[in-house]
């Protein structure tokens, strides 16, 4: 197995993540520093990141409703509430694909670091689908045909989008992009405030009627049909 995706099937970190790690020289095999990613690797290579042996350990995947006020991060320095607080696991759980703190519903936990870069990465386009309140309250004709076309943000044009207006001041947004409160720029865009917001769907996983601050641990189906999600754009 290469270095990398050891590093990842063991919850240390994104595949991504474990690249950089890598690369800055934190990682050894047999006590040596490797820094080629594609080092081939197993379970009795002693693999280490900061003098740390790195071992193996079953892969989980959790889905929680995230409430208001809690920070989509392992760890807080200024003490809020994280999302890894609220899941029961022995495991070294992170969170895949962040929502802002204000930002409510559907997000993702996991060890499993090949998934995480599945779910995130821009060259999968794993669609996710957020409801969103705003002021005004119904998009123009120009604005919808905005959002679904693509509109100009500092960081550039965004790709096209599912929109949708389902009630006076709730919108649903579906986007295969990842980009830092993206919804809320978009609608800002186009002249509305976001009040409200609450992803509802990551890939084929729904809420499924988690109350806010619950969380469950998805079954193997889910976790594949997840994988599957991402499958027709996945690197060889």
């Amino acid at each position: 197995m290469r270095l990398v995706k050891f590093l990842a099937h063991a919850g240390v970190a994104s595949r991504r993540a474990a690249e950089r790690l890598i690369a800055e020289g934190r990682v050894s095999v047999g006590n040596e520093v490797v820094t080629n990613p594609a080092t081939d690797v197993d379970a009795t290579s002693g693999v280490a990141v900061d003098g740390e042996l790195v071992a193996l350990e079953p892969r989980e995947v959790h889905a929680l409703n995230k409430p208001a006020g809690v920070v989509s991060t392992a760890r807080d320095t200024h003490g809020r509430p994280t999302v890894v607080e609220l899941v029961r696991s022995q495991r070294r759980l992170y969170p895949v694909g962040r929502l802002d703190a204000d930002s409510t519903g559907l997000i993702l936990l996991t060890n499993d670091g090949e998934l995480a870069d599945l779910l995130t990465h821009p060259r999968y386009g794993v669609e996710k689908v957020y409801r969103v309140r705003i002021q005004p309250g119904r998009l123009s004709p120009r604005a919808l045909k905005a959002l679904r076309e693509g509109v100009q943000l500092d960081d550039g044009r965004t790709a096209p989008a599912r929109v949708r207006q389902v009630g006076s001041g709730l919108v649903e947004i579906a986007v295969r992009e990842g980009r830092k409160r993206q919804v809320r720029r978009m609608c800002e865009a186009v002249g509305h405030r976001v009040i409200e917001l609450q992803r509802v769907a990551f890939g084929p996983l729904g809420l499924r009627g988690l109350e806010p601050g619950r969380s469950r641990r998805l079954k193997d189906a889910e976790v594949e049909r997840l994988r599957r999600s991402a499958g027709p754009k996945r690197a060889p």
